[in-house]
């Protein structure tokens, strides 16, 4: 175009006032092309991304409610697994799985790793679905309720606290959205949290950050364990809830969680089998079933799978 207009204003075919108008319009006309041709590519881009992140975001739920599903009421707190199966792929992990629970009894579980302990609480809490039989809660099906209501009906004390990127404050009030200050305060204490929290620059406004990386391990273990104490429910779950503490701090928590367990249904995964002894059973699972069950004494004079880690622990790991 721009050879052709030069050719015609040298025959004298246009003015010189005709030839820097056409010129002033290419350049206008060529600008705005490139920034159409920049346009699309990053749309194209963008729309290229959305529809991977929405292939992640719009996956289906494996786990659905049925249509029927109601709220669960937990009231004393009855937990009984009836001839559960439950598989990974091929690997089966309980064949014909049955324990009854009694309301507000206080029950230990430990074994081996692999055994099946963290695999006992996924199923409990409905994280997985399991092959057949029935586990329940004060009678109710878990499979026949909501999963919103279920674990509202149950404090989890994980073995790696979720901490969101927000305030101490707001994490603790995470495990009872309409909890007032005192009670935040109080579930603090309790946890042994009060004292390390008020010595933060701005207390329980100090944002954790992502995953809770400003805090130490046993600082976000003692806000999840203020968080199941300010919530209050009829179904305990402590998943190795002091593993990432030192003896000191552990032994004050321990005291608060005995306070915290007094009338409720209580489920202990621990392999420190000293946390466990003042438990009124304790559950030995080995290979997805259940070898022992009884009190610490109880096992402690079977002298079998429980008698053996209990020394190991007690004694050391390598004998003389």
């Amino acid at each position: 175009m721009f050879w052709s207009l030069t050719s015609k204003w040298s025959a004298g075919l246009i003015s010189t006032g005709e030839f820097i108008l056409v010129l002033a319009l290419v350049s206008q006309i060529t600008g705005a092309m490139v920034f159409i041709g920049r346009a699309v590519n990053a749309t194209a881009r963008a729309v290229g991304e959305m529809r991977e992140g929405l292939g992640d975001i719009l996956l289906p739920y494996e786990i659905n409610d049925t249509d029927n599903a109601t709220d669960i009421a937990v009231s004393s707190g009855q937990v009984e697994f009836s001839n559960v199966i439950f598989k990974y792929g091929k690997n089966t992990i309980f064949d014909c799985l049955n324990l009854e629970i009694k309301p507000r009894q206080k029950i230990g579980i430990v074994g081996h790793s692999g055994a099946g302990k963290s695999t006992f609480v996924s199923l409990l809490l409905r994280q997985q679905d399991i092959e057949s039989g029935v586990i329940s809660i004060d009678g109710q099906d878990i499979t026949k309720v909501t999963q919103s209501s279920l674990r509202r009906s149950i404090a989890l004390v994980p073995q790696e606290p979720t901490l969101f990127h927000r305030t101490i404050r707001e994490n603790i009030t995470y495990g009872l959205l309409q909890a007032t200050d005192t009670e935040v305060f109080t579930a603090a204490k309790l946890a042994n949290a009060d004292e390390f929290i008020r010595n933060l620059p701005n207390g329980y406004d100090t944002m954790v950050g992502e995953r809770g990386i400003k805090l130490s391990g046993g600082q976000k273990q003692r806000i999840a364990i203020a968080r199941a104490i300010l919530k209050n429910s009829a179904l305990l779950i402590l998943d190795e809830a002091t593993s990432a503490l030192d003896s000191e701090s552990e032994k004050a928590i321990q005291d608060s969680l005995r306070n915290l367990m007094e009338g409720k249904t209580v489920i202990a995964i621990a392999h420190r089998l000293s946390t466990l002894r003042k438990m009124d059973r304790i559950i030995v699972l080995q290979n997805g079933e259940i070898v022992e069950d009884g009190t610490h004494e109880t096992l402690i004079g079977m002298d079998g799978l429980y008698a053996g880690l209990w020394q190991h622990q007690s004694g050391g790991f390598i004998s003389e």
